[in-house]
């Protein structure tokens, strides 16, 4: 239950049985991510590959409530939503330290992604149907009463096979205090909608409403970086970036783009919030504008189904095309194989 900060302190919260793993059962490998607040590792849990994130507890007593905060947050989240284009729940523990546990995505981050394609760029119907899978992710957490606020290529990691898109790290919840949001995470501002983080300027403690529309700003911002494959605000640091966007309206060039694709960047970054399209009416502007660059093919006719050899259509642009292959279980094929990590694999139990 959520305390009068918009903390969960975590000797409040009760993690649903149903979620709770045992330690016993964890085996942490090497590490594959590092981030202010947790160490996330490759690791097995019951012979399923997995990814394990450990929650820093800090030292300062305000961090300590803070991060717990941050972890009951986290999981509550995850366990409220499953999809197929967000990063599977797995399970959690509070003792002896704080774990979250997930599936194990092995396509890296999207920004390590564009990254080593530099400087060449996606093709144009990949960049759309990635666009999809994030836009799709985000409506579902919409859809729950969840605002992300955190939407960015670091936030967002490939299968496998690295043709479909999840979101991740429910850190910077809706519940969060701005006053946390402020100290802790202004590397995120270059993605960040400026009605957020524009309350450095007003009195500290006073709030700044906002509205599920920030996720659509932030959505602008990875999508013109998906089709220029370029860092948004180039050339500016990420404080110098905030000021821009913040006050002086700046936004990253939507010219030379096909006037669909600018239409949907410009009316998601526009500087009046609810003047934003909603994620149903992005995914439609999206479908639309990936049906004129790649048509559908045509039906075939349903006789052809009885065949041993049949050939079915497609499904719609951005999702089958795009989905990791799966087996009959859902899982993609790496979850059942045993790991075999680059470093030492130990018990969680025995290190910790």
């Amino acid at each position: 239950m959520e305390s009068g900060s918009g903390l969960y302190p975590v000797d409040e919260f009760r993690l649903d049985p149903k979620w709770l793993i045992d330690p016993k059962n964890l085996y942490v490998g090497p590490r594959i991510g590092e981030g202010a607040h947790a160490k996330v590792y490759e690791g097995k849990y019951k012979n399923q590959a997995v990814a394990i994130k450990i929650v820093h507890k800090g030292e300062a007593p305000e961090d300590i409530a803070k991060r717990e905060g941050r972890f009951a947050r986290e999981v509550a989240m995850l366990s409220r939503v499953q999809h197929k284009n967000l990063v599977k729940f797995i399970g959690a523990c509070k003792e002896p330290v704080m774990v979250i546990v997930t599936e194990l995505l092995l396509g890296g981050t999207l920004r390590k992604y564009l990254l080593n394609m530099r400087p060449k760029c996606l093709e144009t119907h990949v960049a759309v149907g990635f666009a999809l899978d994030i836009a799709r992710a985000i409506e579902c957490l919409h859809s729950h009463g969840i605002i992300h606020r955190d939407l960015k290529p670091d936030n967002l990691l490939l299968t496998e096979d690295q043709k479909t898109v999840k979101l991740a790290d429910f850190g910077l919840a809706r519940e969060e205090t701005l006053t946390e949001m402020m100290t802790a995470e202004t590397g995120t501002y270059r993605w960040m909608a400026p009605e957020l983080y524009s309350t450095v300027t007003l009195r500290q403690g006073e709030k700044k409403h906002y509205n599920h529309k920030v996720d659509a700003y932030s959505f602008a911002i990875v999508l013109w970086e998906l089709l220029h494959n370029k860092v948004p605000f180039e050339g500016m640091s990420n404080l110098q970036a905030a000021y821009a966007a913040a006050f002086k309206n700046v936004r990253p060039s939507a010219e030379n783009l096909p006037e669909e694709m600018a239409v949907i960047l410009t009316s998601c970054w526009q500087e009046d919030p609810n003047a934003r399209p909603n994620f149903t009416q992005i995914i439609q502007m999206l479908l639309n504008y990936l049906y004129t660059v790649s048509p559908p093919e045509p039906m075939v006719p349903s006789r052809i189904f009885a065949s041993e050899n049949a050939v079915f259509p497609p499904e719609s642009p951005g999702t089958r095309s795009l989905m990791a292959k799966r087996d009959d279980t859902g899982e993609t094929p790496r979850a059942k194989d045993e790991i075999k990590p680059n470093g030492f694999l130990c018990c969680f139990s025995q290190c910790y």
